[in-house]
């Protein structure tokens, strides 16, 4: 059984978490398996 919410304000704010996650903290394959905020860190130094 998946998470349960108790309104859509509170699905929005874990929504919202899960792709700040995704998309700056996961670790990607296309960018030598680090994650966004390392890449760019390497690439401006």
């Amino acid at each position: 059984k998946g998470k349960e919410f108790k309104n859509l304000e509170e699905l929005k704010l874990e929504l919202m978490d899960y792709i700040n996650w995704y998309n700056n903290h996961r670790i990607h394959g296309s960018l030598d398996y680090l994650t966004p905020k390392e890449y760019k860190e390497r690439k401006s130094a």
